[in-house]
């Protein structure tokens, strides 16, 4: 029996094949427009993990990976805006504080776009922005080195450690206010498009109704094991793409065998992240996320050889699809996931 597939992911190829993979190379050399977002928003796809009760679609994670598959196989750039705003959603749902019932139903319905100035935490014991208690709220000191999504989010998830190593999550809008200050935007070797900025920190006040989630490092560090350990959707909504390049451009054997890897090792990626107990089989996890990596690089190798000269053209997906593959490589990258994949690396 043929299952259908879920109402979310036919909207969602739908939209890949209507509107952003046709627009992907010229996002490439500009920016993520605002009408990409705004179609984001109507096609219900920001509420694809939120509880039905907020009104999300409370779809499975396996619907919400193949969304993220397909959103970064047709333009990444504008994958990498939207996938911010998932994290907040879910920290939202799990949450009993009163930020809860603010913004859960607006970040679900798409009334609102997260993003997220989190990802410095990793660094413990270095510490980038500094979390104060202070006049009922809390004091964000620092700097943010990577926030993307300037000009288009709404609010942002932001995370600064206390003095006795606890970690606290608040939100907060996200535009230039008293004690927050943006770059100019990044100019990146890949997506660019996704408006990339820092954000200096010099006081910035946040209410203690703001606060989503605060807690040890330590406990953090272990519930983030997962999310740097799994292998992104995104690898293989690139790795995919590059194949289809590579299968239009006269590489149809050498993407015939390319894809049977990677089918295989996205099964067995997907089924460790659908692991009861999410911080086990961390060796495992990684050497697929190696594995992984290896594939995506030699499908977008593969697309760049078969077409020649003519992927040194900016225009050419076979490059862009190249540089963004280097982008995932090093994306919410730890130090963990970095010796392994340089001992990965060493090992061939």
């Amino acid at each position: 029996m043929t299952i259908a597939p879920h109402p979310l992911v036919v909207r969602t190829q739908e939209l890949a094949v209507r509107l952003l993979a046709p627009q992907a190379a010229q996002v490439d050399r500009a920016e993520v427009p605002a009408s990409h977002v705004e179609a984001i928003r109507k096609s219900g796809l920001l509420g694809v993990s939120a509880p039905q009760e907020y009104g999300g679609a409370g779809a499975p994670d396996s619907v919400a990976r193949e969304i993220q598959e397909i959103l970064a196989g047709a333009c990444c750039s504008t994958w990498f805006v939207q996938t911010q705003h998932h994290t907040p959603v879910r920290m939202l749902a799990k949450s009993e504080l009163p930020v809860r019932e603010r913004l859960l139903g607006p970040l679900a319905a798409g009334g609102l776009l997260a993003g997220i100035a989190y990802a410095h935490v990793r660094a413990f014991p270095r510490v980038p922005v500094r979390a104060t208690a202070e006049r009922g709220g809390w004091r964000f000191d620092g700097t943010v080195p990577w926030y993307t999504g300037w000009g288009l989010n709404d609010v942002m998830l932001l995370a600064g450690v206390t003095g006795s190593d606890e970690i606290v999550f608040a939100f907060a809008d996200a535009r230039e206010q008293p004690g927050m200050r943006a770059s100019e935007p990044m100019r990146l070797a890949a997506l660019t498009a996704a408006r990339t900025v820092s954000l200096d920190l010099d006081g910035l006040w946040l209410p203690e109704e703001s606060v989503v989630l605060c807690t040890p490092q330590e406990k953090f560090a272990l519930l983030d094991i997962p999310r740097s350990t799994n292998t992104s959707p995104a690898v293989f909504g690139v790795a995919y793409a590059a194949l289809r390049v590579l299968e239009s451009g006269g590489g149809a054997g050498t993407a015939q065998e390319l894809r049977g890897q990677v089918d295989e090792v996205r099964r067995r990626a997907y089924e460790l992240a659908d692991h009861p107990v999410a911080h086990e089989h961390v060796e495992e996890r990684l050497a697929l996320k190696t594995r992984s990596y290896d594939l995506m690089r030699a499908a977008t190798t593969a697309a760049v050889v078969a077409g020649g000269g003519r992927t040194m053209d900016v225009r050419h997906p076979a490059q862009r699809l190249f540089r963004e593959g280097m982008f995932l490589l090093v994306q919410g990258q730890t130090s963990v996931v970095r010796r392994a994949h340089l001992g990965a690396l060493g090992s061939d």
